[in-house]
């Protein structure tokens, strides 16, 4: 990686000697939107190809897969890409980022390996989880070049990277099931194209970025000092992506284990359709966020909480828009996008966007706290409404089934909205009182 990287160096740094110009607000928004749409349709759409040619069970293996091993590489990411990107200072250099991004990421696949071979698991499900974990792995790494392209205000290149790596991994997960029938070969297919998005365009454009600062190098840096303290300042956040991603995922755990790996399928499937609100939410709150810290790093209590208002709006009419469609037209919905025999579930479907509503308000209340730099009070958070979802898992899935599995995540989606409303409180209260420490103005929001 190392070589790969000091080679990409040499051969884009003679682009430029000038970075590319931040663009703005509207725009990064709507790259943004555009990249995640055209990604999450992707990714939905292996969904729909594992159905469609191949059985619930195999949605099923898929979502187990998933389910793994999207908390361990999460905890093991530490949260770097938005603290990257909410920055604001530079304190830290890119270099310190991705060195430590590689040492976490190797000994996360490290550990999904070992899950997966000590679990019990069949043969494919094994082989699945590894390659899934792999795959994931070299996300990882085009994650941190993902917080370059954000801190300096380009989503323009994350959306484009994005655009690329969705309807390449879907097209290779399609063929190599289609050809041999297997969920482990479209786990390596997935694995390499991922791989092939990573080296011939994030870490180019990760160069070009640079080009205009020899100062800072793109190679990873292992200062030992530097990583510990950048790894005690994001272990929190590290902490709570991991305990969102179980809170996601824990239903998920349950339903296997109470209803086998079909039933899984029939809800990873149901579940995988708010991927259209989130899609939208995280590219709201991902072009947001530099402002959102901007305003709060410069005292402006007024444009930050304008700004968050609004972004909460945009969660709640997204929700309620889910909710009403989904109780008009979920059967019809379901039976067209897979198999008649998934619109018998038109009824968790419902309780899955009630869900979803939390769940949109609650991510751009943690987006707001992640640029107040609230970092230690969200794993005690995310512990909580974990806690919550799975308390209301073993009560509810085994007596009610799927229905169950949607209440008990909203359940714990509200409680992480009052929580995370509370957090949100407090720092804004905490705020001196005597107005911005620098200058800002509406029109900002508008850029």
């Amino acid at each position: 990686m190392r070589t790969i990287l000091k080679s990409t160096w040499a051969s884009t740094s003679v682009i430029g000697s000038t970075s590319l110009r931040p663009l703005s607000l509207r725009l990064n928004f709507a790259w943004t939107l555009i990249g995640n749409v055209v990604y999450a349709a992707c990714q939905w759409g292996m969904t729909v190809v594992l159905a469609k040619i191949g059985s619930p069970e195999m949605v099923g293996q898929f979502a187990l897969g998933l389910a793994i091993t999207a908390p361990i590489i999460l905890f093991a990411g530490l949260a770097l890409r938005p603290v990257q990107a909410t920055d604001a200072r530079r304190i830290y250099q890119f270099g310190d980022y991705l060195g430590l991004r590689l040492v976490t990421t190797f000994f996360a696949v490290i550990v999904i390996a070992g899950i997966a071979w000590r679990g019990n698991y069949n043969g494919e499900a094994r082989w699945t989880i590894l390659f899934i974990g792999l795959a994931k792995g070299f996300e990882a790494i085009s994650d941190i070049f993902y917080g370059l392209f954000q801190q300096h205000e380009r989503m323009d290149r994350i959306a484009k990277s994005m655009m690329i790596k969705g309807p390449l991994s879907l097209a290779a997960l399609t063929l190599a099931v289609m050809a041999t029938h297997r969920v482990g070969a479209g786990a390596i297919a997935l694995a390499i194209a991922w791989l092939v998005v990573l080296v011939l365009y994030d870490i180019q454009n990760g160069a070009r970025i640079l080009s205009g600062d020899r100062r800072i190098e793109l190679i990873p840096k292992w200062h030992l000092p530097t990583l510990l303290k950048l790894t005690r300042l994001t272990f929190p956040l590290g902490l709570t992506m991991m305990l969102i991603s179980l809170n996601t995922n824990i239903p998920r755990y349950f339903v296997e284990h109470y209803r086998g790996q079909r039933e899984l399928g029939f809800f990873a499937a149901i579940a995988y359709l708010i991927i259209a609100g989130t899609t939208l939410v995280n590219a709201l709150g991902q072009s947001a966020s530099p402002r959102l810290a901007k305003y709060y790093a410069s005292g402006s209590k007024r444009l930050f909480s304008y700004l968050l208002v609004r972004l909460i709006g945009v969660g709640l009419a997204l929700g309620v828009a889910g909710i009403l469609v989904s109780l008009l037209m979920g059967r019809e919905i379901l039976t067209l996008l897979y198999r008649p025999e998934y619109g018998q579930f038109s009824n968790v479907l419902v309780g899955v966007m009630v869900a979803a509503t939390f769940g949109y308000v609650a991510s751009f209340l943690g987006y707001a706290m992640t640029a107040a730099r609230y970092f230690a009070i969200q794993p005690v958070i995310f512990g909580a409404v974990v806690l919550t979802n799975a308390l209301f898992c073993s009560i509810l899935i085994p007596s009610y089934g799927l229905p169950g599995a949607a209440w008990a995540l909203g359940i714990a989606n509200g409680m992480q909205v009052l929580l995370s409303l509370t957090c949100v409180f407090i720092a804004l209260h905490r705020l001196p009182k005597d107005g911005p420490r620098w200058e800002v103005t509406p029109y900002e929001l508008e850029r």
